[in-house]
């Protein structure tokens, strides 16, 4: 009898979940279009109900919120068309950042810049380890599996720009490298 509350409880959340995703049409664009400033490449673009832009690759290198991203990345906007977050075609240096882009699958298939709604960075997967404002931070190609404390290598930024948290590459603060250290945010 539990396993079916569980399972009726999950398939409960996944619904709910689905019915508060906004409704998306995709478009085949003919032609490089610029939508609500950005240029989007003529391929597949995505939508929201009032005809504002979701998703769209761009079609040349171009701002989005905070970075300068690489022609061929994916960007994806808040429905009030903010930035949300972007998969960059490949490896860019972003705000000084070496930042990881696609993979070999192409960019949707790489890791995921996001931003705050207000266009500043919120987090990044590094190319490689760096140092971000004093602390040595773990970049590289680090995941649940090859490093199974904690899981993954983002580096998250609060909305100041401060670092607020990365992997350690060395022992730093007490902590030992490895760990994830979370800072605490600027007075």
């Amino acid at each position: 009898m539990r396993h079916i509350i569980l399972f009726v409880v999950l398939i409960s959340a996944v619904f709910s979940a689905t019915a508060q995703q906004p409704q998306l049409t995709r478009e085949k664009l003919a032609t490089d279009t610029v939508i609500q400033t950005y240029p989007c490449a003529k391929e597949y673009a995505w939508f929201y109900q009032d005809g504002a832009l979701n998703r769209c690759t761009v079609s040349r290198d171009t701002r989005f919120g905070q970075a300068q991203i690489p022609t061929g990345s994916i960007i994806e906007l808040w429905p009030n068309g903010t930035t949300r977050y972007v998969m960059l075609a490949h490896n860019a240096v972003v705000l000084g950042y070496n930042v990881m882009g696609g993979s070999f699958l192409g960019p949707s298939e790489g890791s995921v810049l996001t931003f705050y709604p207000s266009g500043k960075l919120r987090s990044v997967y590094l190319v490689d380890d760096q140092t971000i404002q004093g602390v040595p931070c773990r970049g590289d190609q680090w995941g649940i599996l090859t490093d199974p404390i904690d899981g993954g290598n983002q580096v998250e930024f609060y909305e100041d720009g401060k670092l607020r948290s990365c992997k350690l590459t060395r022992d730093y603060a007490g902590q030992q490298s490895g760990h994830r250290l979370t800072l605490p945010p600027s007075r």
